[in-house]
């Protein structure tokens, strides 16, 4: 999207206007008045200096040997910024009889969280369809889908998710039980994580997979004795059967969008970063960004799979202006699969499957000209990188194109994911200027299978955020949803104790590579809008910066430090973007 010139020109009118207050103020004038204050608030602006790579808070933090204090009681907001942070008493000053004043009774205030990695059109779809997330066996999984289809008429495509496609990886189910229990209905279920779909038989009959049918390259067609399709196809053949569902409507993605965007609304985030955005879902952003009724901020990653589009956007240049809820400036590619399906790259065999490495590169769908291309031409570029060869090969890449391009350095380019990666390479991030966004959730969800995946030796590579800290790699935290739970509560939980809802493992998974408090709340702030060039606009509360604030009845920091699983009670309070209250519970 080409940002329109309204958003520049009414934040340069408010710029102006708050300067013109703000003079007057120092004339002995009355001081200009706020829209909204909040107050009797603990607030953490985070506007102090980043932690040490260990963890250790800077030296002006609101931190003492009694642990965290917040900074601030009190914000006053103007039109879509701040305009005061401080105490009540000073708060006062900037209230008149249109001013809305609301009592937080010792609430929290952050800086408005970010998911610096989710598929939100995805998630508006999942809402839509038979909800399969903690589905422990495909008979309770079939049961759904059948009760489903009592309800619809024969022929209608029924669309579920959730199963764990890594966990049930060394027994996938088939087609039988569903086609027996649902004939009369095409059935396609997705896996949790987006690399395995399971079908019925009328579905693979829609999408005319047979067995001649050749999977492309980077994916599976699992099949039986007699080389019959199964119903169950990994990775890139996962196409095959998607591609047989009738495609949405524009309508129907943007009101997917913005029933995905309620959901995030009420649990506390105010931006999303969207990875892999193609031509139908950029059309319904753009729809939504242009007539204003898109409530989160978003940051558009394009798809690299979408050639057109991209080359689109090539011609067109990034836009990096920054003023609008829309912002694209950045393309996703895809380097390799998931660890839990078998389909991320290793160096060295799978340790449960001798033999097997995963997929990656060209064969899975990186292409390598359009995103040096997009590279060159200012985009910065999130590559999807799993596994340690993945990672290794990801960071080759880049070095390459920087060794015809060094000016693409300077575009903060990330690596998504960043699961394994080999002990010789964490120091290579930091050298190249990347991020490592990185998905705490995945972390819980991943454990019960990941050390059997990898090995005693390699898993010490594996979700290693602090390994990241330690030799300078900046971060960024997110949930990938809907393939994890994006509850931020959950997510704070699992990157500073590495446990998971259960409180398990007692201690932590591998805790070592646990964050601090702090190190978890700024992967989804400060450190979140870093990784989207807007740490002078949103991150930190301070007069001049968007008006982008989460409210919950938790302390994150204070609690963190002495009782982090006790985070998972919490609930998020208020949600407000650019000066307006999006979310207010009750």
């Amino acid at each position: 999207m080409r940002t329109s010139i309204q958003p520049r020109v009414a934040t340069l009118l408010l710029t102006l206007a708050l300067a013109v207050g703000s003079n007057a103020c120092a004339g002995g004038v009355e001081e200009p008045k706020a829209d909204l204050i909040l107050h009797n608030a603990g607030v953490y602006t985070l506007t102090w200096d980043d932690p040490t790579t260990d963890g250790t808070p800077a030296d002006n933090a609101p931190y003492d040997e009694s642990g965290w204090h917040p900074d601030a009681t009190a914000i006053a907001v103007r039109g879509r910024t701040v305009l005061f942070v401080g105490d009540d008493e000073a708060a006062e000053a900037y209230r008149d009889d249109h001013t809305r004043v609301i009592d937080l009774r010792g609430a929290t205030i952050l800086p408005g969280l970010v998911d610096a990695h989710t598929h939100i059109v995805n998630l508006g779809t999942v809402l839509e369809q038979v909800d399969l997330v903690d589905v422990g066996t495909e008979e309770e999984a079939v049961d759904l889908v059948a009760q489903r289809a009592s309800g619809i008429p024969d022929g209608e495509w029924i669309v579920g998710y959730g199963w764990d496609d890594g966990a049930w990886a060394d027994d996938y189910p088939d087609m039988r039980l569903l086609t027996e229990r649902v004939p009369n209905h095409p059935v396609l279920m997705r896996g949790l994580h987006g690399f395995a779909v399971w079908g019925n038989r009328l579905a693979l009959e829609e999408a005319q997979i047979t067995a001649a049918t050749q999977p492309p390259s980077g994916g599976r067609i699992l099949k039986d004795e007699s080389g019959n399709p199964t119903g169950l196809l990994l990775d890139r053949a996962t196409g095959l059967l998607t591609g047989a569902l009738p495609p949405p409507s524009v309508e129907q993605l943007e009101s997917r969008i913005l029933a995905a965007m309620q959901v995030m609304a009420k649990d506390g985030f105010t931006a999303v970063h969207e990875a892999g955005v193609g031509s139908a879902a950029m059309q319904a952003f753009e729809n939504l960004a242009a007539d204003g009724r898109m409530p989160l901020r978003v940051y558009v990653m394009l798809s690299a799979r979408d050639g057109e589009l991209s080359r689109q956007w090539l011609e067109w240049g990034p836009d990096t202006d920054g003023n609008d809820k829309l912002i694209t400036r950045a393309v996703k590619a895809y380097y390799d699969a998931a660890l839990g399906s078998r389909g991320a790259r290793l160096l060295e065999d799978y340790s449960d499957m001798p033999g097997h490495r995963g997929v990656s590169g060209e064969e899975y769908g990186f292409n390598e000209e359009l995103v040096s291309e997009m590279m060159a031409a200012g985009f910065q570029v999130g590559v999807h990188a799993i596994g340690d060869a993945g990672n290794r090969e990801t960071l080759d890449f880049i070095e390459r194109v920087y060794s015809v391009h060094p000016e693409a350095r300077d575009n903060r380019h990330r690596v998504e994911h960043a699961q394994v990666v080999h002990p010789d390479d964490f120091r290579r991030f930091a050298d190249y200027g990347l991020i490592a966004s990185v998905q705490p959730p995945h972390a819980m969800e991943d454990k019960t299978w990941a050390l059997q995946r990898l090995g005693p030796e390699r898993v010490l590579g594996a979700y290693a955020w602090r390994t990241f800290r330690e030799t300078g790699a900046p971060l960024a935290f997110s949930s990938d949803l809907p393939g994890s739970d994006h509850d931020i509560f959950y997510g704070l939980v699992a990157a500073m104790a590495r446990q998971d809802k259960l409180g398990e493992p007692e201690g932590g998974w591998y805790p070592n590579e646990r964050m601090t408090p702090e190190e978890a709340v700024r992967g989804y702030t400060s450190w979140a809008a870093y990784s989207a060039f807007l740490e002078e606009t949103v991150g930190t509360i301070a007069p001049g910066m968007w008006a982008d604030i989460t409210v919950m009845n938790v302390d994150p920091l204070s609690l963190g430090d002495s009782e982090p699983l006790a985070l998972l009670n919490g609930e998020i309070l208020m949600t407000i973007v650019a000066g307006e209250i999006i979310y207010e519970r009750n």
